[in-house]
């Protein structure tokens, strides 16, 4: 595995793309990682959307939610401002991109609202909920603070004595909106092999030194319980694969996913191949030559 991490790294670099860690981890191997910079804490973006859908699969099997509950029922107050068909929209549809709404908000853009939760209710549904896919971090914060409402403790929190102290990520650093809440969509700041032990936690169906920490059936879960991502009416619209599950991008064999943060904060989960390959890096969008996804299946999945 070191061979294949040498080639992804030589081969980013001739793309000029600037990597900060690789970790390659096989079931039955010790992992193998190599760091191009000090191993610092990064924002991992968007891969913090799989966070947040975990937390809420563990609450959901501690029967404190479900995926398929109205999330206007964890904001009583916010009820009498509901836009009409509001009350339609369940945590599932937000974790999937597809409650019909066409708020659109993401961690890196200033809050200019008082309330995004209120905002986002009081939005008119642009489609039905469930028949359109639009990515957006509203979705995820506001299920993030449907779990708060329903457990009493924010998704950092809530996480903390779940998954975060028993993989042994102390501390961790999630940043908040200007009410307090956890961004839930971005915003988490994890080491390289800190975000490694999250996806081997995954691969291993939530079980870690013999504990379940999440359940097996949710873990399943993730990619088998997808959207498409295709809207044939909006052909420009952003997708970066075509499902979209519960927090994460699906790969085509139907089995595998990715999470999936900006400059190329990556943690690919391959049950087939009993893997997970994960990079920490800084890769500049916009250029046809920075496709840090694409290089890593062909310097280090295919050939595994």
């Amino acid at each position: 595995m070191r061979a294949l991490i040498d080639g992804l790294v030589d081969a980013a670099q001739r793309e000029g793309m600037e990597l900060y860690g690789v970790h390659v981890y096989r079931r039955g191997a010790e992992p193998v990682e190599r760091r191009l910079r000090s191993d610092d804490r990064v924002n991992l973006w968007s891969v913090s959307k799989t966070f947040t859908s975990v937390a809420l699969g563990i609450a959901e099997a501690e029967g404190r939610l479900a995926l398929d509950d109205p999330a206007l029922d964890y904001y009583p107050e916010l009820r009498p401002l509901a836009a009409p068909g509001l009350d339609q929209v369940t945590l599932r549809h937000l974790l999937t991109m597809t409650s019909g709404s066409p708020h659109s908000w993401f961690a890196d853009e200033p809050v200019t609202v008082p309330d995004l939760a209120a905002d986002f209710f009081a939005t008119p549904l642009a489609h039905e909920p469930g028949t359109w896919f639009s990515y957006t971090g509203t979705g995820p914060y506001v299920a993030a603070r449907a779990l708060r409402a329903a457990t009493g403790a924010n998704v950092r929190d809530y996480l903390l004595p779940r998954v975060f102290g028993p993989l042994a990520i102390h501390n961790p650093q999630w940043h908040t909106c200007p009410l307090g809440h956890p961004v839930a969509e971005s915003d988490l700041y994890l080491t390289t092999s800190e975000l490694a032990r999250f996806g081997r936690l995954l691969l291993d169906e939530g079980r870690h030194d013999g504990r379940q920490l999440v359940p097996a059936k949710y873990c399943a879960r993730l990619a088998r319980e997808s959207v498409p991502t295709e809207n044939p009416d909006d052909p420009e619209g952003f997708s970066m694969a075509g499902r979209y599950g519960l927090g994460v991008w699906c790969e085509t064999d139907g089995d595998s996913y990715r999470m999936a943060g900006r400059y190329g904060q990556l943690c690919f989960v391959c049950p087939p191949q009993e893997a997970v390959v994960t990079v920490t890096a800084h890769v500049e969008e916009g250029s046809p030559r920075t496709d840090i996804t694409a290089l890593i299946r062909q310097e280090i999945l295919d050939r595994l």
